[in-house]
């Protein structure tokens, strides 16, 4: 009975996250002694073998073109075939917006426990028990699952990526793929971006920068830092910033190395969002603004006095005139 991570990818590139739940899994499989395998969905343009890396020994590939777009429902029946299939007893997800749509479902398909936003490797002393974050991340909770198959979600930017080396034998596997029940007549995308779900740095504004007409102090600092940027839900809703943009408890929830919040006074919803952020570095002249109580490093100053400042020196140590 092995480990089956399910790969993810957009445009037929794997993404981030994908290597992280591939890493989580090669370890719980070691914990199980047995083998970890991987399962990816639709063309890809990567190079499927070299997963091998990330400590798989065997990639899955269901090739149908249908495939190429997530169709929760389609996904939810192709996996638990392929689970069935191949006999795997642990079924591992990335907790993002693919994992969260099908691994439930998944789970309820095999009569499987599911733990949702796992952050560490299982306890395996005495049973089968996962910790997760609850509450927004507040807290963490220790769940135990009993039974015979177990699936996890596993929080981005939780578990370190390790690459070793070494290819995967890819198989085709042959499962029959419903037809779908959603058409897919346009995709329009953001291009030129660093996707947030993706990004290493975000910098992120908010109400303190006044008005659309002053975003352009945090473009720069993105620009050199080559991060992406954010904002809180008060300037998406009124449309300063497009509403891809807004993080927090009601947007997109992120797991960045460092998140960098200007003029952001630091609600409890907008924390939600951002708090698994490894290092979270808040810009406000308000020295009793809520976020630097979340901090792991506070600068009370004028945004447009810092920022400009802060991005000359970091040109500086870039070598960029």
């Amino acid at each position: 009975m092995s480990v089956l991570i399910f790969v993810d990818q957009a445009d037929g590139h794997i993404k981030k996250s994908s290597y992280e739940a591939l890493t989580y899994g090669a370890d719980v499989a070691k914990q199980l002694n047995t083998t970890a395998e991987a399962l990816l969905l639709g063309a890809s343009k990567d190079d499927i073998a070299a997963l091998g890396k990330y400590g798989v020994t065997k990639v899955y590939q269901i090739s149908n073109e249908s495939l190429n777009h997530l169709d929760a429902q389609v996904y939810t029946q192709v996996i638990a075939d392929a689970v069935n299939q191949i006999g795997a007893s642990v079924v591992i997800f990335s907790h993002n917006q693919t994992g969260k749509a099908v691994a439930s479902r998944v789970a309820v398909k095999l009569k499987a426990g599911l733990v949702a936003g796992a952050c560490a490797l299982p306890d395996t002393s005495n049973g089968f028990v996962v910790k997760k974050s609850v509450f927004s991340g507040k807290a963490f909770a220790n769940v135990s699952i009993a039974s015979a198959i177990k699936v996890i979600s596993l929080n981005p930017n939780s578990y370190k990526t390790v690459a070793g080396e070494g290819n995967a034998a890819v198989e085709a596997l042959n499962i029959n793929v419903p037809a779908s029940k959603v058409k897919v007549t346009a995709v329009n995308k953001v291009s030129g971006e660093v996707p947030l779900t993706e990004a290493e740095i975000v910098v992120s504004g908010g109400r303190g920068l006044k008005g659309p007409e002053n975003w352009g102090i945090i473009l720069d600092l993105a620009h050199v830092l080559g991060a992406a940027t954010a904002c809180s839900r008060p300037v998406g809703d009124a449309h300063w910033r497009p509403h891809h943009e807004h993080v927090g408890q009601t947007g997109i929830q992120i797991a960045p190395n460092l998140y960098i919040a200007v003029g952001i006074s630091g609600a409890i919803q907008h924390l939600a969002g951002v708090n698994r952020s490894k290092v979270i570095v808040v810009i406000n002249k308000d020295p009793e603004a809520p976020f630097f109580k979340a901090a792991d490093y506070g600068i009370v100053g004028d945004a447009f006095e810092v920022l400009p400042k802060l991005t000359a020196e970091i040109k500086k140590l870039k070598g960029i005139a």
